[in-house]
């Protein structure tokens, strides 16, 4: 048997299973064949929908729509349900959870169940009390055979198809949910432990795809002279668009609305909606930055992680990079459910009472997917000629080909990770750490041996030429950069 993993994040439920060593997400269809779980709720007047189902109504029937008991969970009334008797927070969440779980166990057979949740359920006591409270119970009523509940940002690092992370560093995890974003901060030391946490609100994917669907809403009625606000149906039609465009990453989309007089048409590129986006995204970093600020376990410099619903925000890596965070590790579909599934594959049985099931916030780190920097040297190789001083060079030429050398007072050889003006190839960045840069003083460039700046406070600095070579290797792989001059671009020659 086979250990289910289940990430409850509302932008979208996933699920994963495990067996031994591997994980692999697991596809849980709905009553309509869709795999998409947003947590969305739709009550008709006589029954409820949820789901893919219920987000399908929620332009046409909006205030027949629930979209924030997951985040609210509590026994307090939501806005939907029977004239009078409106269905708690609690209730929806257990029929939308029961559903889930009874189709993902159909799917596959497994004799323990891991729960990852959101980082705001475990804030606070008196939080995890009644949250956890409510999900332990509605895990007895569905007889789940629970293994144990782990942040949802501990579980997304031990998905073992995840890219490694420098474990001296701090991971820093950026993920969306519908009403807000959750930026965690954790530590690999004897454990994968979460040190500190806050909760965005209003940066969440909700707000983000509706901001989308008006911007291009606008665009589409000044070039179709078509107002999709007419009607509900078809406000509906252009957000299913919409979102497939946001998910798909494709450069471009055409956006196509059937009445029955004709047909209307629009073709949208990326571009705009990284432009659309840049608020938003704006808002999410600032927050990102005010949250390293105060926090009293971050330190620079750090990894920031993406879940797959924040890597997909257009510009936000571009927004980060310029922001200064070059190590950034982009997480695939369902990590936090792979995670929690082989977090309950390396546990022997279910708790035999929910009282014992065990809530965690840090989780064994042979379990998480860390790496170690791999040593990498860089040694300098001087054109022995006789005679007068040499040209400074111009160029850095890797591979045959040439990265100008500007005139500022850095210029730097490394990962592309990291921002270097001259990246190496991708075979480098098992080194993690690897940077080489070259300062400029007196009107020349300068070089300073890696080992010989880590060993001594005072260390002799060699001119970079006209002719010059950086011999860097880690590993099996080896790079060679040539230093030359371009007639006509600039600079002249070395003088002592």
């Amino acid at each position: 048997m086979a250990t289910l993993g289940i990430d409850l994040c509302d932008a979208g439920f996933q699920a994963a299973v495990a067996d031994q060593e591997t994980a692999r997400p697991l596809p849980v269809d709905d009553a309509q064949g869709s795999g998409e779980w947003p947590g969305f709720a739709y009550f008709d007047g006589q029954k409820y929908a949820f789901g893919r189902a219920a987000e399908d109504n929620w332009f046409v029937h909006p205030r027949r729509i629930a979209h924030t008991f997951w985040t609210r969970l509590a026994h307090e009334p939501s806005t939907i349900g029977p004239i009078g008797k409106a269905a708690a927070f609690s209730e929806l969440a257990f029929h939308f959870f029961s559903d889930f779980t009874r189709r993902a166990r159909a799917a596959t057979p497994a004799d323990k169940v891991v729960l990852a949740v959101p980082g705001a359920y475990l804030k606070d006591p008196a939080t995890e009390e009644e949250k956890i409270g409510l999900l332990l119970g509605m895990a007895g009523e569905l007889q789940l055979p629970l293994a144990g509940i782990v942040d949802g940002a501990c579980a997304t690092l031990c998905d073992p198809r995840a890219g490694g992370f420098n474990p001296a560093l701090p991971v820093v995890l950026v993920d969306l949910h519908l009403e807000g974003a959750d930026i965690t901060l954790l530590r690999a030391e004897e454990h994968l432990e979460r040190r500190d946490f806050i909760h965005l609100p209003q940066s969440g994917s909700a707000q983000l795809l509706k901001n989308f669907t008006a911007a291009m809403g606008n665009r589409f009625l000044r070039h179709t002279a078509f107002d999709i606000l007419e009607d509900g149906r078809i406000e509906q039609l252009f957000f299913r668009q919409t979102k497939e465009f946001v998910l798909n990453g494709a450069p471009e989309h055409r956006f196509q609305i059937n009445t029955a007089k004709r047909t209307y048409e629009m073709l949208a590129k990326r571009d705009q909606l990284t432009a659309d986006a840049q608020g938003f995204v704006a808002t999410l970093v600032q927050g990102l930055q005010s949250f390293l600020h105060h926090s009293p376990h971050a330190s620079e410099p750090c990894t920031i992680a993406l879940t797959d619903r924040a890597a997909i925000v257009p510009g936000l890596e571009e927004r980060l990079r310029t922001a200064g965070f070059h190590r950034i590790l982009k997480l695939a579909a369902a990590a936090a459910a792979c995670g929690a599934a082989r977090l309950g594959e390396s546990r022997h049985e279910p708790a035999a009472d929910l009282a014992d099931v065990p809530v965690e916030t840090a989780v064994p780190v042979a379990l998480a997917r860390r790496t170690a920097a791999a040593p990498w040297e860089a040694h300098l190789q001087k054109l022995r000629t006789a005679g007068a001083p040499r040209l400074q060079p111009t160029h850095a030429v890797l591979d045959g080909i040439g990265q100008p050398i500007t005139s500022g007072a850095r210029f730097t050889i490394g990962l592309g990770s990291l921002g270097a003006d001259l990246a190496l190839p991708a075979a480098f960045e098992i080194a993690d750490d690897c940077s080489i840069p070259l300062t400029r003083e007196g009107g020349r460039l300068w070089f300073v041996d890696h080992a010989a700046r880590a060993s001594a406070t005072t260390v002799a600095r060699t001119p970079v030429e006209a002719g010059d070579r950086i011999m860097v290797q880690c590993g099996g792989a080896a790079a060679e950069i040539l230093f030359a001059h371009c007639n006509g671009v600039g600079g002249g020659r070395a003088h002592d």
